[in-house]
């Protein structure tokens, strides 16, 4: 599914995979704007082990470059069909200047679905953060738990976050997301849901095929990252 993503803060569109609950992977994409970025995300519900494998990371080799742990953070919307370009627009902007208020994110970068899905998200967000406490605090945020009550559930019927522990290049411009490379382009992101006996060994080895994939097509991808993660879900009816 695609998504337009007219806010960039490391300038980044978001083009998302996604099945997050669901058996098998499936796909949504988010197209990138030179734009600050928003940002949107939910509580904890429900959750479900999955591993995840994003684009990012341009480079010739798996393990010659020294290596930064960063926490990725993905949020799944779906807004209500009425809703109008004003309130969207209202939404994403609220969303986006969550990252003033407190230390920690490093890249946002926010999105329109523009594929139909069978799950009826309409909106995705990517994260960045430095560490999990920093990943935590921003749950907690006061700040943005007012930008979800006034300005998020209103529109929304439910919402869905995955987080994800990854490494990238230990350099400044791919931590942060910044450079010439980051400001056109797309978010790819794909989650895959496997049956509780394949953790471990068989996980492993997916992980390992995919880096392998993504590092094949370092004039297409920008950057990868990949982890196992925890599917996060809470649904709401907002009146």
């Amino acid at each position: 599914m695609l998504i337009q993503a007219p806010h960039t803060s490391t300038p980044s569109p978001t083009y998302l995979i996604h099945h997050p609950i669901f058996p098998r992977s499936a796909s949504l994409n988010v197209s990138r704007a030179n734009r600050v970025m928003n940002t949107w995300s939910s509580r904890r519900e429900l959750s479900r082990r999955m591993v995840v494998s994003a684009s990012e990371d341009r480079s010739s080799s798996l393990n010659s470059e020294r290596k930064r742990k960063v926490v990725e953070h993905i949020c799944l919307l779906k807004t209500k069909e009425n809703l109008t370009d004003e309130e969207e627009k209202v939404m994403l902007d609220y969303l986006y200047t969550t990252q003033y208020q407190m230390r920690g994110i490093v890249a946002i970068s926010l999105g329109r679905i523009l594929e139909e899905n069978l799950e009826n998200y309409t909106h995705a967000v990517y994260m960045r953060f430095q560490i999990k406490e920093d990943l935590a605090k921003f749950y907690e945020n006061s700040f943005y738990l007012g930008v979800l009550k006034k300005h998020v559930m209103p529109y929304c019927h439910g919402l869905i976050n995955v987080d994800y522990e990854a490494e990238v290049e230990d350099d400044i411009l791919p931590i942060f997301r910044k450079g010439e490379e980051f400001n056109y382009g797309v978010e790819f992101v794909l989650l895959i849901s496997f049956v509780d006996n394949a953790f471990g060994g068989p996980v492993q080895h997916a992980l390992a095929s995919l880096a392998r994939l993504t590092y094949g097509f370092p004039s297409l991808i920008v950057q990868s990252t990949q982890g196992v993660f925890e599917v996060k879900l809470i649904t709401c009816y907002a009146a």
